[in-house]
């Protein structure tokens, strides 16, 4: 009984109405010595794939990159904690972990008889008790970088001959009867073991505040590469994924330039990290990839509840690429007009205290970058680009 349920249940979600287009069925879509077609069951390699990555990262970290991060001077120890004060604490749960105006600064200084400064001093270390090790971030940091390194150079050098590149409309031509080659094979799998890898690894890394933004991409980023596998849309996905893999590893290079204390390179990378968001996220993703989706792949698979899917899950995903881009554009307008980049909503207040208490370094978060800083006197959040020591 249990085995005729789950028959009917596969039945249900493999209907070829939902899938292919009229003029196609499963049993043509059978693997032949000439024309490799996607299978459901390939959707398994991803999971020790994703477990061999993390093993990799771990070995990468503890091996390479902490050894490169010592070299470039990261601090190793994490933030220093604050001096247990009931009155202070009680201001900073009220404030929301915020720094107050200088008149609330002033007249908690009276109540607890502090400076001022001594006040600023410890909100700025309680804010950052609990927080990781610059260290720990650096080398986190480092393992995505490289991957998305390899990922997107390695990723275009294999699609650079294939003619969906040039013309998409070759996406759709004789779907969903289409040979996917060997390096396509790989590059979707590894990519899709990394998203998995992702996932697993959310709940040990450093929670950000994004932490439901993050979760809701990685899920939509693999629901697209399962449902574009498993109706043989790979054409397309291959493109998306090349997209996005064009910006990371800029985002994730400009923060390990923070962490190294380089704030020209630092400045430099999140340059080109939002120009490249620009171009790949905001135009060319909407304008080739999902003008493709939308007005060219119905005339091929017609309007099957697959064509509203696919494009549902790409619709959410440049959402969140318009709302990351609005946090990205608050941080420039900061920065030009200011003379400092502001902080970013994202995530949590992240701080690093320095080994001058007078300074307080803010860290690039996982959509947006952001440089070393150095605390003002008197501003709330108003700092100075630092200087490496």
């Amino acid at each position: 009984m249990a085995y005729d349920a789950w028959r009917d249940v596969s039945d249900w979600f493999w209907d070829e109405n939902f899938w292919l287009p009229d003029n196609a069925s499963w049993s043509q879509m059978k693997r032949n010595e000439t024309t490799f077609y996607p299978d459901v069951s390939d959707l398994w390699v991803p999971f020790p794939l994703a477990a061999a990555l993390f093993l990799l990262r771990i070995l990468w970290e503890r091996f390479v990159a902490f050894p490169v991060g010592r070299l470039a001077g990261v601090k190793e120890t994490p933030p220093r904690k604050a001096v247990p004060n009931a009155v202070l604490e009680k201001a900073f749960h009220k404030h929301h972990r915020l720094l107050p105006s200088h008149s609330v600064i002033e007249a908690l200084a009276k109540d607890v008889g502090w400076t001022s400064r001594q006040v600023e001093r410890w909100w700025r270390r309680r804010r950052v008790e609990g927080k990781a090790s610059a260290m720990t971030r650096f080398k986190e940091t480092s393992w995505r970088f490289l991957f998305y390194v390899v990922a997107f150079w390695s990723g275009l050098y294999i699609i650079w001959d294939k003619p969906w590149l040039w013309d998409t409309r070759h996406c759709w031509y004789g779907h969903p009867f289409q040979h996917v080659s060997a390096d396509i094979w790989w590059y979707y799998m590894l990519e899709l073991g990394f998203y998995w890898s992702l996932v697993f690894s959310l709940f040990m890394d450093i929670k950000r505040k994004d932490f439901g933004i993050t979760i809701v991409h990685h899920t939509a980023t693999i629901l697209l590469m399962v449902m574009s596998w498993s109706g043989n849309m790979v054409r397309i996905g291959s493109l998306v994924l090349c997209v996005h893999d064009a910006v990371d590893y800029l985002l994730e290079g400009a923060k390990l330039a923070h962490y190294s204390r380089f704030p020209s390179l630092c400045n430099l990378l999140f340059a080109l990290f939002t120009i490249i968001w620009l171009l790949s996220r905001i135009l060319f993703f909407p304008l080739w990839i999902l003008r493709s989706t939308l007005f060219e792949g119905h005339v091929i698979l017609g309007f099957k509840p697959i064509y509203y899917w696919y494009n549902g899950f790409l619709l959410t995903l440049q959402i969140l690429h318009f709302i990351w881009f609005y946090m990205i554009l608050k941080m420039v307008y900061g920065f030009i007009v200011k003379g400092h980049l502001e902080k970013d909503e994202r995530s949590e207040t992240e701080v690093e205290t320095n080994s001058d208490d007078n300074k307080v370094s803010f860290e690039p978060p996982s959509g947006s970058s952001r440089v070393t800083n150095n605390n003002s006197n008197s501003a709330r959040h108003r700092v100075k680009p630092s200087h490496r020591s």
